[in-house]
């Protein structure tokens, strides 16, 4: 390809987003694409990310407003090669101008939603990670992400508690706190069957929310560890199930299909795309936002452990659609639709 692609993030804190941000860049520099990632300078958690893999970085001061404005007068500088925005607040900052790529991961919350038709203007495409996501951007372009298979050493847990694993920021949005009531409900019926091991920070959780997350999670009375960000391949050997119980659409989910990948039982709820993810002949499904439900699923699964035809479909499915190779491939096509490849 030969041709510069500017991979330019709305915030400088890893997360699922930036996640798909440096995905893009191993898959673009694949194609043989030269892909340049722009984030802010603080926190620096992208733009080191990125230096690690070997690409090459501009870190952009400010955050918020002021980075979208010093983010629009880079572009203004730097005019070489396509745009490719990743998230609202870098979409909307170069509104309007040439050879741009809008990649929006969330839905966004209603007083957003102009903002969202305004940061579209101009760009060549709209790019959104599920078909559920693409209902709500006329014209949008799917592009599923994908996740490499990771290198899991499982840890038995012999007769021991089964280990439920929470991946995120352990928020209310997450469901963290109905996930702590449902195991909570659980534990009483039988005390200590269950543990939650939480992979995740609070980063950008406010001090309201933290409270009540933090005294839903003393309801398990000591079952509960908090690891902070850990590898997935260390983690996810280390659970007997994952439950992804969001209570806001999400757009995607990555842990949900790391863990298909390493054949690791996954409950979800009904919130946005992560059905999607999983299939519709996947047997555990909560109801969003009910404790009850999630508890009911939760034990239902733990009933079927290991669960080995559930696994094997679900790490079937992983390979024919969020597999690398297959992820690269969508890539490849968009790009050449586009014009930018070949």
């Amino acid at each position: 390809m030969g041709r510069r692609i500017i991979l330019a993030a709305s915030d400088g804190s890893m997360g699922g987003a930036s996640g798909v941000l440096l995905t893009l860049a191993d898959g673009l520099r694949e194609l043989g694409a030269e892909p340049l990632v722009v984030a802010p300078e603080h926190p620096g958690d992208v733009v080191g990310a990125a230096r690690g893999r070997g690409f090459e970085t501009a870190a952009i001061e400010g955050s918020g407003v002021e980075y979208a404005r010093a983010l629009r007068r880079w572009r203004g500088e730097n005019r070489e090669g396509f745009l490719w925005c990743h998230g609202l607040l870098a979409a909307a900052a170069t509104a309007g101008l040439p050879r741009r790529i809008v990649h929006l991961h969330r839905v966004p919350p209603g007083p957003l939603s102009g903002v969202a038709r305004m940061a579209r203007l101009g760009a060549r495409a709209t790019v959104v990670p599920s078909e559920f996501l693409g209902g709500h951007f006329r014209g949008a372009r799917v592009l599923e992400p994908w996740v490499a298979e990771p290198e899991v050493v499982r840890v038995p847990r012999g007769n021991g508690p089964v280990r439920v694993g929470f991946v995120g920021r352990p928020s209310e949005a997450k469901g963290i706190h109905l996930l702590a009531d449902a195991l909570a409900s659980l534990n009483r019926l039988a005390p200590y069957r269950f543990w939650l091991r939480i992979a995740g920070e609070p980063r950008f959780v406010d001090a309201r929310e933290r409270v009540i997350v933090d005294n839903r999670l003393a309801s398990l009375k000591g079952s509960v560890q908090r690891v902070g960000r850990m590898p997935a391949d260390e983690f996810l050997g280390t659970i007997d199930l994952l439950v992804c119980p969001s209570t806001v659409p999400e757009g995607f989910g990555l842990s949900v299909a790391e863990a298909m990948s390493a054949r690791v039982p996954v409950v979800v709820s009904d919130a946005g795309a992560l059905p999607d993810v999983v299939g519709l002949d996947h047997p555990w499904v909560a109801r969003a936002g009910d404790s009850h439900d999630l508890a009911d699923v939760i034990a239902e699964a733990t009933r079927s452990l290991p669960a080995s035809d559930v696994v094997e479909r679900a790490r079937l499915r992983w390979a024919a659609r969020y597999a690398p190779e297959r992820g690269l491939a969508r890539l490849r096509e968009l790009l050449e639709s586009l014009g930018i490849l070949g």
